[in-house]
């Protein structure tokens, strides 16, 4: 395996962070959490407008909630806003003391053009299981994220418009272990990252289009550090059978010769 050359690695690490930027900004808002919620941005989809007064009566809600009479509907205005942008819809489970309302699902209008860019669903616990959003607020969803547990387990993106994923990010407990990259659009990804502790680890690519890794390109300071860390581990292990040892012939010692 050889190490990455400083140019290759950085672009790599950069790109990264750009596609984890955009899905925290998708998460921030979704969630309802922080002041990100309803924050204005520039770009405007496809039928909307930025003048409150000409958003479109169909703001294109991803939450399947109309003629359903057992569903609770609650619109409200997020930061920046002028009219209501953040829908959520409740829905009661259970019978009896176990009964409660739970949101079910959450969707926002993160631009303020009048059109809904951002949608996630959300289980009886009222945990996390689906997102989906129009980054670029093009009228079309290129970001999807799945939840385990209400935590996020895998990202897709689509950056070329085509409208399905070219990038496959997977979470192991929240945090980014491995990503999938299709470079030439064919569907399948041609570029394996691994990630160490958020770190980018090594890359695999296929060079001849046949589905799997011609070059493991590896990030060799990372190797050396974690080879570092797991002597370090070792010491006090090493250390404690050497002092056991030392007790034993100690202990042999003291008895004296053995009599046969």
């Amino acid at each position: 395996m050889s190490r990455l050359s400083p140019t290759f690695f950085s672009v790599q690490a950069r790109g990264a962070l750009v596609l984890i930027a955009g899905a925290c900004v998708s998460l921030g808002v979704a969630c309802g959490g922080g002041s990100n919620e309803g924050a204005v941005k520039t770009a405007t989809a496809p039928g909307g407008s930025k003048d409150p007064s000409r958003w479109p009566a169909d703001d294109r809600s991803m939450c399947d909630w109309r003629n359903k009479p057992e569903l609770e509907v609650a619109e409200t205005v997020g930061p920046g806003a002028l009219k209501p942008n953040i829908r959520r819809v409740y829905k009661t489970f259970g019978e009896g003391e176990v009964r409660h309302k739970t949101l079910v699902c959450r969707e926002v209008d993160t631009n303020l053009d009048g059109i809904k860019d951002v949608v996630r669903t959300f289980n009886e616990k009222g945990e996390a299981l689906h997102e989906e959003a129009d980054r670029d607020y093009d009228g079309k969803i290129d970001v999807w994220l799945k939840f385990v547990d209400g935590r996020i387990a895998q990202e897709d993106v689509d950056t070329n418009k085509d409208g399905k994923p070219d990038i496959w990010k997977f979470y192991v407990n929240g945090q980014l272990q491995r990503i999938r990259r299709d470079r030439n659009g064919d569907g399948k990804p041609d570029v394996w990252e691994i990630y160490s502790k958020g770190r980018l680890e090594r890359v695999g690519m296929d060079e001849n289009g046949d589905g799997h890794v011609d070059r493991w390109d590896r990030d060799e300071q990372l190797k050396y550090e974690a080879e570092a860390a797991d002597r370090k581990a070792r010491e006090p292990a090493a250390e404690a059978d050497a002092g056991a040892s030392a007790s034993a012939s100690n202990a042999s010692s003291d008895a004296g010769p053995s009599k046969h």
